[in-house]
């Protein structure tokens, strides 16, 4: 008889959980190394150890305010239910912050194309993103094209052409320099004529304060919006992780401007500021749609609330 379980490595949802928890490592490491700490005295949940908490979460940038609540939470919790300890209540604290957040982006494609506009800074792996979206897209039988309406970096066209050979799609561009809007109009009428599935269109990167760049995009929603009064379906933000509270800043910038309607954190295996994704939770309440966590496509993550906080903290066993 075989040895092997539901929770064998040859069990495919343990080996993508085993693959997250590695790729979490310099945010995990963060937290357990100090959680160890905390525990390593077996005091109960004492006024210093909560005060210890609050530091730790701060620097694995969980920010002020939400880590505030996370220790305000656990100190006030009942003396029954304190026996629990301290990683279990924060483990339970960090699921009642991600778990309503925990939206998974399913295009819906009737007679027209889904129709989604990818935004954020340069830099943060927003074209890598798009391109990885259209290949998965693809692999569940989908039919996609994409838009290269960042004109502004002759180099965004080109690399945008690179995944739409990758991804077996068609790409609508124009010269470098056209204008970001007649490219969106052009990519809708085509993708209605071919009856594409989804359309993702890429943008211009400059910084949010950059008041051009807001007014571009606001542009092109109102060009969307023309040809399909639905459009766009999905305005995703795409971040950063490893600017911690920049992260933070630039969407709650960008969706004051345009209305962000779902959030992808990317670069989460080179960061022990994983935390941020909390902050931005309980902050705006936004749907956290995919998170990426390394270059292969097989990288970008729906986000899946209990997996993420398993990863990060230590098993109740080893909490003890």
């Amino acid at each position: 008889m075989s040895q092997d379980s539901p929770q064998s490595v040859d069990n495919p949802d343990r080996k993508a959980f085993s693959r997250l928890r590695d790729k979490l490592l310099k945010t995990r490491s963060q937290l357990v190394s100090g959680l160890g700490g905390l525990l390593g005295t077996q005091r109960g949940i004492d006024p210093p150890l909560l005060e210890e908490l609050e530091e730790l979460l701060i620097v694995s940038d969980v920010g002020l305010e939400t880590s505030q609540y996370l220790v305000d939470r656990i100190g006030t919790t009942p003396g029954r239910e304190q026996q629990k300890g301290v990683v279990a209540l924060l483990k339970q604290g960090l699921l009642d912050i991600l778990a309503p957040c925990e939206q998974i982006l399913q295009p819906q494609h009737d007679d027209r194309p889904f129709v989604i506009l990818v935004v954020g800074v340069n830099g943060v792996g927003k074209t890598t993103t798009l391109g990885k979206l259209a290949w998965q897209f693809k692999r569940d039988g989908l039919s996609v094209m994409l838009a290269a309406a960042d004109t502004f970096r002759a180099a965004a066209i080109e690399q945008l052409g690179v995944w739409a050979k990758r991804a077996d799609c068609p790409v609508i561009q124009q010269q470098h320099g056209a204008d970001a809007a007649s490219v969106a109009h052009d990519a809708v009428q085509s993708a209605i004529a071919r009856k594409i599935d989804v359309l993702l269109i890429d943008t211009a990167g400059r910084q949010a304060t950059h008041s051009n760049l807001m007014e571009e995009l606001k542009k092109i929603r109102r060009v969307l919006t023309k040809l399909d009064e639905t459009a766009p379906h999905e305005t995703l933000m795409v971040l950063d992780a490893s600017t911690g509270q920049n992260a933070l800043s630039q969407l709650t910038q960008f969706h004051s401007a345009i209305g962000v309607t779902g959030v992808c954190l990317t670069k989460l295996d080179g960061t022990a500021k994983g935390g941020i994704l909390i902050a931005i939770a309980k902050r705006l309440g936004l749907p956290i749609r995919y998170i990426g966590i390394g270059e292969g496509t097989e990288d970008l993550h729906p986000f899946n609330a209990e997996e993420f906080v398993d990863a990060l903290l230590p098993a109740m066993d080893q909490a003890k």
